[in-house]
């Protein structure tokens, strides 16, 4: 950490947050290499500092030609979504090598994951061009075998959706990031802890997330035939044995107060995706009352269903709760899909 993140480290911490982004601002122009990339990052989500995404992918740009491998990964995760510049899976996994050639850890081991390799692989491996030819981008791009549960309204799984190294990873990466999961209370306009959902949650917005995770997401667009854009950020749920989310709707209640201009701004959550990262546990099936289905993912497999009726109304059926795991923990990768792009904004609580 240099002075300069040090030091608006301290004024966030005190609340201003002006004062940071100006001082990481001065160490960039003075040719900090470490502040640029962490002011790009904050820029390109609005992180307590304006929303310039196209000056934060130039700074990201700039600071990765200077070596930063911090830099690289943010983006390459660009580059794979296609956001703020032009969509190129090769230049991703072109930077993706280049920031593990650099020393990081992370590269590293996303690379051994995209290759189906144990996570263990990439403390073994020191040609990184070599093995990023062994990242097969058709699997992203190709549609998995699956099997509609209900058709109206919409309930598809699919048992092969991801691989055993995904799991690991997804899982690692969610781990020291858990916080409580919370729901929003109408009443004071705030999230807040409820016996409803117990559950613990990991969220990665645009700058959190990583090449493992856009690609489960492409996967996501292809089964599904909804542009990537239209994905928010990624959650990863924990549950340990006892925890659960009682019955809910996913999609945003306009009756709720400011939720009507929470449509009409970023759209109506049309689907829900679920990854299963592990299955050693009993009892935690994804339970849908009203259609009288109760799925229990096996490890790998993955469930998408509709939370909105055609015209983007609310589907009052797709009430549905995510049962308490009986013995062991569970592990699922959530995704909420909506009518328009939202470019991987941290997904938030509606109800």
């Amino acid at each position: 950490m240099t002075a300069a993140i040090a030091l608006a480290e301290q004024h966030d911490q005190a609340g201003r947050h002006d004062d940071a982004i100006n001082a990481l601002a001065r160490a960039t122009q003075g040719g900090d290499i470490e502040a640029m990339t962490v002011l790009a990052k904050r820029l390109i989500v609005g992180d307590r500092a304006p929303l310039l995404p196209q000056d934060g992918a130039k700074m990201l740009l700039d600071a990765t030609v200077a070596g930063n491998a911090e830099a690289a990964l943010r983006l390459a995760v660009l580059k794979a979504l296609g956001a703020h510049m032009p969509q190129s899976w090769t230049d991703a996994i072109g930077l993706l090598v280049f920031a593990a050639e650099r020393g990081s850890e992370s590269a590293r081991k996303q690379m051994a994951v995209l290759t189906r390799q144990p996570l263990s692989a990439a403390e073994t491996t020191s040609d990184w061009k070599q093995l990023a030819g062994g990242i097969d981008t058709r699997f992203w791009q190709t549609s998995p075998a699956g099997k509609t549960l209900s058709a109206n309204p919409l309930v598809r799984v699919f048992p092969e959706f991801v691989t055993d190294p995904i799991c690991a990873w997804l899982i690692e990466r969610a781990q020291p990031q858990l916080q409580r999961a919370l729901i929003y209370d109408p009443v004071n306009g705030k999230d807040i802890a409820d016996h409803m959902r117990t559950n613990s949650a990991a969220g990665f917005d645009l700058m959190q997330a990583d090449l493992v995770q856009v690609a489960v997401q492409s996967r996501m667009s292809v089964a599904t035939g909804i542009p990537l854009h239209h994905m928010e950020g990624a959650t990863v749920l924990h549950y340990s044995p006892g925890e659960q989310i009682t019955n809910h709707y996913d999609f945003v209640n306009p009756k709720i107060p400011n939720y009507e201009q929470e449509i009409r701004e970023r759209g109506q959550r049309i689907a829900t995706f679920l990854v299963y990262l592990n299955d050693d546990y009993e009892g935690g099936e994804t339970d849908f009352p009203q259609l009288g289905l109760r799925y229990h993912g096996g490890k790998r497999a993955a469930i998408v269903f509709s939370n909105a009726l055609p015209d983007g109304q609310p589907d009052l059926r797709m009430v549905h709760a995510g049962l308490p795991p009986l013995d062991a923990e569970k592990w699922l990768m959530t995704q909420f899909i909506r009518n328009r792009p939202v470019l991987n904004a941290r997904s938030e609580n509606y109800g």
